[in-house]
Parts: C-alpha cells; sequence; structure tokens
C-alpha cells in the first residue's frame, strides 16, 4: 500500500467540511507526464493540507521518464498511475487545473469546482532527441510546474482558511 492508499477518506460531494483538505485535480490528455509531474508536485510541496489527483482525457501509461525525473528530485511516485477523468466524475474539487491545451478543450464539466484554471506546458513526450534531450524537456516542465505550484499554494491555503471562517460564522 501506498503512502496515498492510506489518506483518510473524505466526502467529496458538493460541500467540503472546514477541515477537509483542499481538493485539486490537474488534467492533461494522456496523465502520462504533465499532469503525473504536476500531481507529484503538489503532493510533495502541499503535505496533508491538499489531496491531489491527475487524470487524463485519454489516459494512456505513465511515462518513466517522468517517474526518472521526480525520482531525481527527491519526490515520491508512489502510487502514481495514469488514470481517467471518469473516475473523478461527480466528485468535489476546489480546483482544476488542465495543463495541456488539448485537454482543456475536452476536459468534462465538474460542477461545484471553486475555480478551473489552465496551465499550458509543451509534451515532454512528444521531445525527439537523444535521452538527455527528452529528460531535458521532462526536467523544464518540472521546474516550470514547481515554480508555478509554489505560487499557488498561498492562493490554495487562502482558500481553505475562508471556507473555514465561513463554516464557523
Amino acid at each position: 500500500m501506498s503512502e496515498h492508499d492510506s489518506a483518510p477518506e473524505h466526502d467529496h460531494g458538493a460541500f467540503a467540511s472546514a477541515d477537509a483538505p483542499v481538493r485539486i485535480l490537474i488534467v492533461c490528455t494522456g496523465n502520462s507526464a504533465r499532469s503525473i509531474l504536476g500531481e507529484a508536485l503538489f503532493r510533495h510541496l502541499g503535505g496533508g493540507r491538499l489531496e491531489v489527483h491527475s487524470a487524463g482525457t485519454h489516459p494512456s501509461v505513465v511515462n518513466p521518464l517522468a517517474i526518472r525525473v521526480l525520482r531525481e528530485a527527491g519526490i515520491p511516485t508512489d502510487g502514481l498511475r495514469s488514470k481517467s477523468v471518469d473516475e473523478y466524475l461527480g466528485q468535489r474539487f476546489d480546483y482544476v487545473i488542465t495543463v495541456c491545451d488539448d485537454a482543456r478543450d475536452a476536459c468534462p464539466v465538474f460542477p461545484g469546482v471553486h475555480q478551473a484554471m489552465h496551465w499550458s506546458y509543451p509534451d515532454p513526450a512528444a521531445v525527439d532527441g537523444t535521452e538527455e534531450e527528452r529528460l531535458a524537456a521532462f526536467r523544464a516542465v518540472l521546474t516550470g510546474l514547481g515554480q508555478r505550484i509554489h505560487a499557488f499554494l498561498p492562493v490554495a491555503e487562502r482558500h481553505a482558511s475562508e471556507r473555514r471562517s465561513v463554516e464557523l460564522t
């Protein structure tokens, strides 16, 4: 069992309890590289304050180079797998983030989402070249996502605080 399998169950219906973690879904087409990198980074940087999932509009398999660059960066990869957005239909998310243009156009609507966002990144799996050139593309996306996630975490934390204060009044 991975560290993510042992997370407490939360009500994923229309309303979140004040102490529930911020729920984030990251969507890409294949759920093989960009969204996987984002899921792992959000979990690593956000800790227990976040419940993060990733999915694809047309899921495939996790790209081994995504796993490799995550491990190089010291980011856990346990439990990462390619999943379909269909697995998450009907669930409540605070944020749905698409990380590729095709997924933005094909992503289903998730009712009750606090905010839907689009963070466009080039597909590192589409890069041709040597293994080192391909790894460089994955590292570049990981770095870009890391910078964006660092900037976004205070926003997610503020949303969680506002949610708690509304429920306490």
